[in-house]
This record gives C-alpha cells, structure tokens and sequence, in this order.
C-alpha cells in the first residue's frame, strides 16, 4: 500500500503543556493519519499557528505562560488564525468553563478522560463539516463566475491551421486562482497566445488575473490599429504602459509570456516578462530566455522578440512555475531541468502534454504548490 503524501495529511496542533497527555494525544492523532504539531503552551501555540496554519488546533486551558483562553483570544485577534477551527481539551467539565468556551467561538470541548476514538470521531466530524462548508462555498463562487463569463482558462483548445495546440491548467485546491490562459485570434493568418501568472493564489489571485487577461486584449486590439504587424515584444509594452498607470494593479507583480503564430510562414515570435524561459524542441530541447522585465516597473520598459521557425513535428512549450515550483513527498521540487528531461523523453509523434502531466502528477502524488500551466504548440 502506497504511504500517503504527507501533505495530504490533515495538521492539527496540539497544545498541552503534560507530557504525558502530549504522548497519548499525538500517537492516536498520527496513527489515526493526521500529522500533528505539538506546542508546550499558548505562547508557543500562537508561534506554531502562524507558521504552520493547521486544519485544527486542540488545546488545554490551563498551562503556564498563557493559558487556553487567552491563547484563543490573541488567534481571534488575527484574521487568518481565527477561522481555523478551535477545540477545547480539558480536564474541567462543568458548565461555566463550558460557556466560556464556547463565547470565544470554539468548536467544541474535549475532556481529557474520554476514548481516542470519541476524540478522533470529533476532529474528524469537525474537519469534514469545514470540508463541506468550503466546497460549497467554493461551488457557489465558481458558478457565479461561470454566470459572468469570468473564465481564466478557455475550456477548449484553439483550432488554428498548421499548428496544433493545447494546453493543461490545474489550479492550486481547484480554486481559480493566478494563472490565466488566452487565445486571440488577430486575422485567419494570425493568433496570439497568452500564459500569465499573477503572484498569489485562489480568488484574490483570479481577480487580478481576470483584469490582466483584459489589459492583454486590449493590447492586441490597440497594437492591431498602430502597427503593421503585431508582434509579442509591442502588445507588452502596451500592456506594460497600461498597468504601470494602474495605481489598483500596478503593485501586484506578474509574469507573462505571450507567443504570436503565422501560419502562413509557419513561424512564431516570442517575447516574455518576468517568465520562464520558452522550451523548444527540435530533435533536441532548448530554452529562450526572455530577460524580459516585470510588468509595471517602468513605464517605458522595452521587450525583445525571438522568432522562431518551426517545423513539422517540432513543438514549443510555456510553463508557470508552478510546475516546476511543486515539490513531491520528500520535498524535492520538480525543477526546470526534470521538465526538459522529459519534453526530451516525450514521444514525438505521441501526445507530449499527456506524457508530462502524468510524470508530472505521478511525481508529486497530484499534490501541488501553486496554480499549474503548460501550453503547448507543435507544427502539422
């Protein structure tokens, strides 16, 4: 039996000061598949919270330095701290502790002489009832989003004579987030594709993705009536230009790579800013590196294309760095180098997309760090 991701495991932070209780505790918790985190005393359990932000916090009331009431207290204080759920273990059982309790919004009390699966049926009655609560929620969001058009990520792939292309997202928690995907279609001859990241993740990430992806548009659109021909390296000084004027967006950094095809040359251009770098295969695999600025720095900063000619059967590949940012059980992050060895390794007359998104799942258990984006185009 494959051992679980120790990610995957539930964190529960225990904070009692007995030794011995300690012990009891975090053997049934680990043996039961949580991943416990045990702190001395409230003023250790408050360090432990922040740096940890477990799934549940179990915690004695009295212990020295700060008890088990101002410890709930002082994580009421914090926005992020207060909504993890909080449950009281204890020795004291009468009803006034009770209340007091519960008018610092537990969850629920504990006492300390009841069986490990009476306390493990709890936690894990808690810990699915927040599970429910959040999907809903998130089910809620994504179909007002869906009702707004608001998508990030097109659901279909772009049908664009002599090349073929496609891409994979998969967001961080599947919840829209940063990374933002488009396809532009110029004139029949022409498109433009676009790989964003915006720095952060879940909605507070998707929000600014989605005015990112309209500054793209928007760029294209302006590009098209000023020059000739539309080039990657002028949509992101417009875009650039834009955000830098943008006093709601321009301190929120992000990394784009943008790609134009033509189709009657068979030929594409690329520029990027802040991004990874472009991954080229042709026989063998090559980066271009775009050195391209983040948007918004300057308001005159100035990007460079690399055109590149492809031909059939030769592909290109854009990434966020969530691919290579994610790490699997032991820690070991996936790196650029592991991504290059594989577009290597891929076959090239089979579905090269397919074969890194498994390595890529079967090296990090499906586990991620960040929202994940691969975009491929090969030559037909």
């Amino acid at each position: 039996k494959k051992e679980r991701n120790v990610r995957d495991k539930p964190k529960i932070l225990l904070v009692e000061d007995e030794s011995g209780i300690q012990k009891l505790f975090e053997y049934n918790l680990s043996k039961a598949g949580f991943r416990c985190i045990v702190a001395e005393n409230g003023l250790k359990g408050l360090e432990a919270a922040k740096k940890e932000m477990p799934d549940l916090i179990l915690s004695d009331i009295m212990m020295p330095e700060m008890d088990g009431y101002q410890f709930r207290a002082r994580l009421l204080e914090d926005s992020a701290l207060k909504k993890i759920p909080f449950v009281f273990l204890t020795a004291k059982g009468e009803e006034e502790d009770i209340l007091k309790g519960y008018d610092l919004q537990i969850e629920d009390y504990i006492i300390k002489t009841a069986s490990p699966k009476v306390v493990l049926a709890k936690i894990s009655s808690i810990l699915r009832g927040k599970r429910k609560e959040r999907e809903e929620a998130i089910e809620e969001i994504r179909k007002a989003a869906n009702n707004l058009g608001a998508k990030v990520v097109p659901d279909e792939f772009p049908a664009f004579k002599g090349f073929q292309i496609k891409h994979w997202h998969k967001p961080y928690e599947e919840i829209p987030g940063g990374d933002f995907i488009d396809y532009i279609k110029i004139d029949d001859s022409n498109l433009a594709i676009v790989l964003g990241d915006v720095m952060g993740k879940r909605w507070g990430a998707w929000y600014f993705a989605m005015a990112y992806a309209g500054y793209v548009r928007s760029a294209v659109r302006m590009a098209s009536e000023s020059a000739s021909e539309i080039t990657p390296s002028h949509i992101l000084e417009k875009v650039n230009e834009s955000v830098y004027n943008d006093e709601r967006i321009s301190d929120v950094f992000i990394t784009l790579s943008i790609v134009t095809l033509n189709n009657r040359e068979n030929k594409l251009k690329y520029s990027g800013a802040g991004d990874l770098p472009l991954i080229l295969k042709r026989g063998k695999v090559d980066i271009f590196t775009s050195n391209g600025v983040l948007i918004g720095f300057d308001s005159k900063s100035q990007y460079e294309d690399y055109a590149i000619e492809l031909a059939k059967g030769e592909s290109i590949f854009l990434t966020t760095d969530g691919i290579p940012d994610s790490r699997n059980s032991k820690g070991e992050s996936f790196g650029l180098e592991r991504l290059k060895n594989l577009l290597q390794q891929a076959p090239v007359n089979g579905d090269e997309l397919e074969f890194v998104k498994n390595k890529f799942l079967e090296f990090t258990g499906g586990a991620t760090d960040d929202d994940v984006s691969l975009v491929t185009v090969k030559a037909v």
